[in-house]
């Protein structure tokens, strides 16, 4: 494109964006606009990947499955960048610095409190969908994969390779890549293989300075923080190097459902001991859900007993008439089928074609609160009926048990930034869905309330939590920039436990001055800071 040309499309795109931005914020936008345009122009890379509210595509691009509450206030994007090049993320950085204007990273579609497509300052996103390809090694022992790929897609393209490979991470296809691994990454075959971010070998990022760096020059400090410390605070993440596994031609699933009149407090009770020291083969989760019982017409609880194991239907059922024989599982509960058949079972999709999987946008938008928490004391039956009466009052509500044991113990807490390994029983998942928005703190009030009533029968000193599964309600009121000691390690060890101190160190070798951030990235030591003078408790600073 000649001078003249970049001129014009540059008026265009900028009356465009005019139009629909806030006054206060114009002249950032502006010159940031002119700056990414220029730099665009200077690698021949096309314009019509940026993005403004007067576009079509924009609102598309901000799909989320879940919507926070909380990210309805916060300012939106005024500019989203959709590149294929890393030069261009690159030029991003690079006029982000120039004109102040902070930049959010997106990979996918299941971000729980919206930190990567809201904030409470301009920015722009980049969108790093575009960077979707799946390079799998010739012996298929490993794997590229760009970070904007989703996890339906990363299966599909292993399932056209081989009926047997096969990779243990989340258990939704519209995740994104990027997000999932590098916070750790949990799915039906963790309690065998562990977590995705334990398969990653290498990794390439575009640093703060805007270098792109791999394992082999961007050191080995970085490279562990990415691998379950979150990546958004440390760089964006263009594409990590996997080791992929091999399982059975053939698996087996079931889902049983039990109500509290069928038995259901004394099974998930004993469900507690038995679940995390069962083969490894074999992960059963529970899913708790407010139910109407088909006999008595009134309101109960549903408990949902969803496995995967690893082998053959006969050998299945001698496991669980051994260790867990109170289920009453059943040869017609069992079904036998391939590993990528699960992946679709697990997400009701069973009657499609795999080729759903490709389908990267989120389906049932609403309004959602997530939470989270860990168990290393079975709960009491005391304690499971509390959390009854509170699931029986909230339609929309479900909690989600998910064994760890297994892999999980093959791991010391600080061989990853992920912590939560030996000695935890399982996880728990607290989620609440509605419609409409005005409802917002009737329901909020509800899982908050529920959230303090389990606080007794959780782990303690730190009360841990997933990153995955982001809550801005731990170490709440924490503004963006301004994060004092307090803030940041209340939820920090709760994510990273011990691990946080490294992580504090990391990032403030890496990215000193805070350039990737949001309300809850690894903040650098100059960050934390600010407040320190009145910080009473400051040992793990070095």
């Amino acid at each position: 494109m000649d001078r003249t040309g970049v001129k014009f499309l540059l008026l265009i795109l900028t009356n465009l964006f005019l139009i629909g931005a806030s006054s206060s914020n114009n002249h950032g936008y502006h010159n940031f606009l002119e700056c990414i345009i220029h730099e665009f122009q200077l690698l021949n890379s096309a314009t019509d990947i940026i993005y403004t509210p007067q576009n079509a595509t924009y609102a598309f691009l901000l799909l989320n499955k879940f919507l926070s509450p909380a990210a309805t206030a916060p300012e939106r994007p005024e500019l989203i960048i959709t590149p294929f090049h890393a030069s261009e993320i690159q030029a991003a950085i690079h006029c982000s610095k120039k004109h102040n204007l902070p930049i959010r990273t997106k990979s996918g579609g299941h971000d729980y409190e919206g930190l990567s497509y809201t904030s409470q300052t301009p920015f722009v996103v980049i969108d790093m969908r575009n960077f979707r390809s799946v390079t799998i090694s010739a012996d298929g022992k490993t794997a590229w994969v760009q970070t904007g790929a989703t996890l339906g897609q990363f299966y599909h393209t292993l399932a056209l390779r081989s009926r047997t490979l096969a990779f243990p991470a989340g258990s939704c296809p519209t995740v994104g890549v990027g997000g999932h691994f590098s916070g750790g990454g949990f799915g039906m075959m963790s309690r065998k293989f562990a977590l995705a971010a334990d398969h990653i070998i290498d990794a390439r990022i575009v640093n703060a300075d805007g270098e792109i760096v791999d394992r082999s020059n961007m050191g080995e400090d970085l490279f562990w923080a990415i691998r379950g410390g979150g990546g958004t605070s440390f760089g964006i993440v263009l594409e990590f190097k996997v080791t992929l596994v091999t399982v059975p031609e053939i698996v087996t699933v079931f889902n049983v459902t039990r109500r509290l009149e069928d038995n259901a407090t004394e099974l998930v009770h004993r469900w507690q001991f038995v679940a995390d020291k069962i083969e490894d083969e074999l992960l059963i989760r529970i899913f708790l859900h407010p139910d109407i019982s088909p006999t008595t017409g009134n309101r109960t609880v549903a408990a949902s007993f969803t496995a995967l194991f690893l082998g053959p239907a006969q050998d299945l059922l001698q496991i669980m008439q051994r260790e867990f024989p109170e289920l009453g599982l059943t040869e017609q509960d069992c079904l036998e089928m391939s590993w990528i058949e699960s992946v679709l079972f697990y997400t009701w999709l069973q009657d499609h074609p795999i080729d759903v999987l490709l389908d990267r946008v989120p389906h049932g938008l609403t309004y959602f609160k997530g939470k989270s928490d860990y168990v290393s004391t079975p709960f009491p039956l005391e304690g499971l009926r509390g959390i009854w009466r509170f699931l029986i009052e909230e339609d929309g509500s479900e909690m989600q048990f998910s064994p760890y044991g297994g892999a999980f113990n093959a791991f010391s807490e600080a061989e990853t930034p992920f912590p939560h390994r030996r000695g935890i029983n399982f996880m728990i998942e607290y989620n609440v869905e509605w419609a409409n928005l005005k409802q917002s703190e009737a329901h909020l009030d509800w899982i908050r309330r529920l959230y303090d009533y389990l606080e007794s029968y959780v782990t303690k000193s730190p009360r841990a939590a997933y990153i995955n599964y982001r809550d801005l309600d731990i170490g709440r009121n924490n503004i963006e920039g301004e994060t004092s000691y307090e803030q940041a390690s209340v939820w920090g060890l709760r994510y990273f436990n011990n691990n946080f101190q490294r992580l504090v160190r990391v990032k403030t070798k890496v990215d000193p001055n805070n350039f990737f951030r949001n309300e809850q990235s690894i903040p650098p030591m100059s960050v934390i800071n600010i407040n320190r003078k009145t910080s009473q408790t400051n040992i793990w600073i070095d």
